[in-house]
């Protein structure tokens, strides 16, 4: 006893069978009935969208006997030959196995025969792309100017690598990745056809993991009807694909966005427990924080979800920020899982890492908590010319117009140090009342020199900036900045970047200032907070942090 199998029992015979490729079937559908067919075609798309299926649609519309609105009659002789697999003048070619010159010479050699029986000699050339350079010279000529009675197909995966001499003698059609919604109603209509009772989730649990592929959706349903009977419940197609399914992913992506530490810890150790396949429930959680981050950004139509997911998505992410649900996804996708000693710590850590302050891990790097080794006076320019340096330290070539004036700056020995902690500048700073105007401007500076990353050739306007000046004086909107060095100074001097300065503290402030530079010394730098003092790294330390050293 044999069968087919459903993607070839249920392959389209018709145009407007063709699933999800509306525009390219209406295209073509048009050319059939007004007699504009071209000589040549390339169909481009990823695998399971239907282009072969559409080229054997295309070469049984040109040669059926009783084709009067374009589609093919499935009725006539011809339109049987092609169906059952007996046209001769039907030639399908697997360019993966016959790429070379001298299987196209041989193509050549037969184009210029009549056809056997039918009207046209339609030739489809299967993953196009994997022909040789000589071998696409070969046909180069023979597709620009075939005999009137052969028609190209030419369908690949990678339009890419096709020359862009073929290309430009085809009409290319891109076909598209199919729809979930439409994959859904082929799968409904074959499942009444073949007496299949399937449950819709389940059918749409397949569509979703056939990526766009029909074909693909038809096997699986087909492997589920030999393995579970005509009854698919959506159980069934979980343990199939190795999906968890749980509803806790949802719960559990709530307990993140929340950063609720201890509840989200107890549910992962909960889950880990119940004996679910940790990597695969966190591959389900990204995807789930994926839809969440879309709905946010005001792109839900990009995912498909059922009204109570979007509805679920949307009250969670009324909730959050953008750049909140971006860090959550990019924690949880790198969590490793490969050499973890337990089961559960890389989702315990990324956790962890999320529940801290967004700012926290950025703010703590950028202010140094944890800095390089900084050079003792007196070891830094000490260097011989010409000597070699040590292992493991980089190779610097320092730049010969700033090496003068940076070593006429004195080092300082310096201590493992923090500034207050600010929170990047999002929009204008406005001021309190009670406040003096030079009052304000000091104590938002360090907010307003962050709101400078970014700036200046390089992006180091923030680097000038940071711990080398600071406002001095006010008169109207002439503002004074003091220097502690003449480098920095005579940087921010310059017009490019003091009309950055200037544009950035309207931005920032809300006011036109017109800046005035000054050198200022060293005994009027405001006193640092050491790292262990700093209430961000305090709030680091209660959260089971340690400071590696202070110097």
């Amino acid at each position: 006893m044999t069968s087919q199998v459903f993607y070839r029992k249920w392959r389209p015979q018709t145009l407007a069978d063709v699933v999800g490729q509306e525009p390219i079937t209406r295209t073509l559908l048009n050319a059939l009935a007004t007699g504009r067919v071209a000589h040549a075609y390339l169909f481009f798309g990823p695998r399971g969208t239907g282009k072969t299926t559409t080229g054997r649609i295309l070469a049984k519309a040109v040669n059926c006997l009783d084709n009067e609105t374009g589609e093919p009659c499935n009725i006539c002789s011809m339109c049987q030959a092609f169906m059952g697999g007996r046209a001769l003048d039907l030639i399908e070619i697997d360019a993966a196995s016959n790429r070379g010159i001298d299987e196209i010479r041989a193509l050549k050699e037969k184009i210029n025969f009549a056809p056997n029986v039918a009207k046209f000699k339609v030739y489809i050339i299967d993953e196009v792309h994997m022909l040789t350079e000589p071998a696409f010279n070969a046909l180069l000529k023979t597709l620009e100017e075939p005999p009137a009675h052969v028609i190209f197909v030419l369908a690949t995966t990678e339009a890419h690598k096709v020359p862009a001499t073929i290309t430009s003698r085809c009409q290319r059609f891109d076909f598209r990745r199919i729809p979930q919604a439409a994959m859904v109603r082929r799968l409904e209509h074959i499942c009444q056809e073949e007496g299949i009772k399937a449950d819709p989730q389940a059918l749409a649990l397949i569509a979703r993991s056939a990526t766009g592929s029909l074909r693909d959706a038809e096997n699986l349903l087909e492997q589920m009807v030999v393995y579970h009977g005509p009854s698919i419940e959506v159980q069934q197609v979980r343990s199939e694909l190795g999906l968890t399914g749980d509803a806790r992913v949802r719960e559990l992506a709530k307990l993140i966005l929340a950063r609720d530490v201890s509840g989200g810890l107890m549910m992962i150790n909960r889950i880990a427990n119940d004996g679910l396949d940790l990597r695969q429930f966190n591959r389900e959680l990204v995807d789930y924080l994926r839809g969440v981050l879309l709905v946010k950004a005001d792109a839900g139509a990009a995912i498909e979800l059922t009204a109570e997911e979007m509805a679920q998505a949307r009250e969670i992410a009324a909730n959050i920020s953008l750049e909140e649900v971006s860090q959550a996804i990019k924690l949880f996708a790198q969590a490793d899982f490969r050499f973890s000693p337990q089961a559960t710590l890389p989702l315990e850590l990324a956790l962890a890492d999320y529940s801290l302050p967004l700012t926290l891990i950025s703010d703590l790097s950028l202010n140094g908590v944890r800095p390089a080794p900084l050079v003792k006076p007196g070891a830094g320019s000490g260097q011989a010319q010409g000597s070699k340096p040590k292992k493991g330290e980089a190779r610097t070539t320092p730049r010969p117009k700033e090496e003068a004036v940076a070593a006429s700056i004195p080092i300082e020995p310096q201590e493992a140090m923090v500034e207050p902690p600010v929170a990047r500048v999002a929009r204008e700073i406005p001021r309190p009342e009670g406040s003096s105007e030079i009052e304000h401007l000091q104590q938002h500076w360090n907010e307003f020199v962050n709101a400078c990353r970014g700036e200046g050739s390089g992006g180091n306007l923030d680097a000038l900036l940071r711990r080398a000046c600071r406002p001095v004086s006010l008169e109207g909107h002439s503002l004074t900045l003091g220097f502690y060095a003449e480098f920095q100074k005579s940087k921010i001097e310059d017009r490019k970047y003091g009309r950055m300065v200037e544009r950035k503290l309207k931005e920032v402030f809300g006011k036109p200032y017109e800046i005035r530079c000054i050198l200022i010394s060293k005994e009027s730098r405001p006193a640092p907070i050491l790292a262990s003092e700093s209430p961000l790294v305090k709030e680091a330390l209660s959260r089971g942090a340690r400071i590696i050293s202070e110097e």
